[in-house]
Parts: structure tokens; C-alpha cells; sequence
């Protein structure tokens, strides 16, 4: 059987990627795909026991550090149980957030380095990378607005910070971007749901 694809949507607080992994999940589907949609951090029982550790509580609960190995055990469970063997047996599997979340908000935004974020994905996940990463690209206001209005009910301990550490993050995200043009396609996520959901299919040439 051939091998499946492993696609991740990536990008800051607010640019859809939720939405548009279900819009593109059943795009593939209509397609013929097995497709299977995940998300990080979670995406299987050992890693979502530590997604509430991470996502619930205030926003200085953990230091970066202690994020960046919780995110690297997730990951690796993700990787394991559900990643691998959905790939192994033809499916495509895609995920909301996979390392390039690490690399640019533990890596960049908080300092701890692109090196170590990666030694620590090497250890847990065998260095496994998707096939393309899907990067959602929206003005930082629109971005700020989109996620306020999902955010009504409380923002999680990231959603929460300040617009300077969004910054960041959307700064080291373009950086990646720019350093593997191989493997990241940057999206435009203006306008209607179904256009970024286009632009998003017509990303996956080749694939």
C-alpha cells in the first residue's frame, strides 16, 4: 500500500486553522482520500492527558522549558499512536499545529532556540517532519479580532498573552518559513472561508 501524506496547518492565534482543516479534511474526502484530522497538542489519549496541562491555568503556570518537554511528549505520543500508523496505511493526516508550533513559540518567542526545540523532537518523534506545512497568513489586527471573538468565553494560557509576544511568534513562524521553501506554503487567510479553503488545495500541488 503506498505511503499516505502528513500535512500540517500552522500559524498564530486566530488565522482559522481549525475551521480550515475541517474545510480541506472533507475536500480530500470528496476526493477520495482517507483522511484523518488531529490537532497538537493531542491527537491521541496520552497526548491529550497533557493538552489541559497545557492550555488550562494562568499564563505563567509553566516556565518555557517545562512547555517545550511537555509539548515534546505529546508530540511523541501523537506521533505513535496516530501520526505514524494513519501515514503507514495510505491515509493523509492532518494537524492542527505540529513542531513549527514549538519551533516559533517556545524556540522563538520565548527564547529557548530553534537547536534545542528540535534535539527534544529528535528524541521523542524520530525527527519526523510533515510532507508540506500549510502557513495561514493574516494581519496581525484581523488575527487579534478573529481570535477575541472565538475567545469570549476566556482565551487559553497562550491565546491570552500580549500582542508584543504574538509578534514574536508570527516572526519566528515567517522565518521558518523562509528558511524550508520545500516544504511550507504560506496561505493567504483573507477573505471567505471557501477561498482560503482553495488556496489551501491548490498548496497541496503536488502532493
Amino acid at each position: 500500500m503506498a505511503r499516505g501524506r502528513f500535512i500540517s496547518l500552522e500559524g498564530g492565534e486566530g488565522v482559522g486553522k481549525s475551521t480550515q482543516l475541517r474545510a480541506l479534511a472533507a475536500a480530500l474526502r470528496a476526493r477520495g482520500h482517507d483522511v484523518i484530522e488531529t490537532r497538537e497538542p493531542g491527537g491521541s489519549a496520552g497526548a491529550e492527558a497533557i493538552r489541559s496541562l497545557l492550555l488550562d491555568g494562568d499564563a505563567g503556570r509553566w516556565t518555557a522549558g517545562a512547555e517545550a518537554l511537555l509539548f515534546a511528549a505529546a508530540r511523541a505520543d501523537h506521533v505513535a499512536k496516530t501520526i505514524l500508523p494513519a501515514v503507514e496505511r495510505g491515509a493523509w493526516v492532518l494537524s492542527d499545529r505540529f513542531l513549527d508550533s514549538s519551533l516559533a513559540y517556545q524556540g522563538g518567542a520565548d527564547g529557548i532556540g530553534e537547536a534545542a526545540i528540535r534535539q527534544l523532537h529528535q528524541v521523542g518523534s524520530d525527527g519526523l517532519m510533515p510532507d508540506r506545512t500549510l502557513l495561514l497568513a493574516l494581519p496581525a489586527e484581523e488575527a487579534a479580532a478573529r481570535a477575541a471573538a472565538r475567545d469570549r468565553d476566556g482565551a487559553d494560557r497562550f491565546g491570552g498573552r500580549d500582542a508584543a509576544y504574538h509578534a514574536r511568534v508570527a516572526a519566528a513562524f515567517a522565518a521558518l518559513a523562509a528558511g524550508d521553501p520545500a516544504r511550507f506554503r504560506i496561505v493567504d487567510a483573507t477573505g471567505t472561508a471557501d477561498d482560503v479553503t482553495a488556496r489551501l488545495l491548490a498548496a497541496l500541488e503536488g502532493l
